[in-house]
């Protein structure tokens, strides 16, 4: 009685559904190696902003990207908002940093400033505008906000917008993705080779 080997066939669908989620792994490495390239970029931009010389706080409408990371003078009319948003010190500090909505005229998108940092997000606060100065940085409200060199009385200067608080992973995810694509292509070839390879014996 001899046992005959079985000829070595690919099943259909189960290969279909890993080489699909190979490519799928593979083209996500890819992108996040075209998102790294974006954001270095970008960072260099903003890095050259800050070199620049100041301006003034964009008050109109405007459709580009907003001047990140340059320093700019604002001239804040009237106090008509405030906020507070989790925050630094300049020493590092974890509390508050209370952000005002400011009027900058009779049209326009207005100003948010940060002036300053303190433990309690209901701190008082007493300014009541005028001239600013310090670097835009952004914000999820107000698209921008100007973080004071200064701060009002009563608080304590906020941290000064960094390029180091900007993720920057996407070559580390990239290579994740093909790390993960390398197991899954790896994992099914182990589990082909490990495959009855021969026939039942005939009677």
């Amino acid at each position: 009685m001899t046992v005959e080997p079985r000829p070595f066939r690919l099943p259909l669908l189960p290969t279909l559904i890993v080489a699909a989620a190979v490519a799928a792994m593979i083209a996500l490495g890819i992108w996040q190696l075209h998102r790294a390239q974006w954001k270095e970029a970008l960072i260099a931009r903003y890095a050259h902003a800050a070199t620049q010389p100041p301006i003034a706080f964009p008050t109109a409408p405007f459709a580009g990207d907003p001047p990140l990371y340059r320093y700019a003078t604002g001239n804040c009319l009237e106090v008509v908002a405030r906020r507070a948003i989790a925050g630094e010190s300049r020493s590092g500090e974890p509390g508050y940093s209370h952000i005002v909505s400011c009027r900058t005229g009779a049209e326009g998108p207005g100003m948010a400033v940060d002036i300053g940092w303190s433990k309690n997000p209901n701190a008082a606060i007493g300014w009541k505008g005028g001239l600013v100065s310090g670097i835009i940085a952004p914000d999820r409200v107000a698209r921008m906000r100007l973080v004071a060199d200064g701060a009002a009385p009563g608080l304590q200067p906020s941290a000064k917008p960094s390029l180091d608080s900007i993720p920057n992973n996407h070559r580390s995810y990239a290579v994740q993705w093909f790390l993960f694509a390398a197991v899954a292509l790896t994992v099914y070839v182990i589990a082909l080779r490990r495959r009855p390879t021969a026939m039942p014996p005939k009677p």
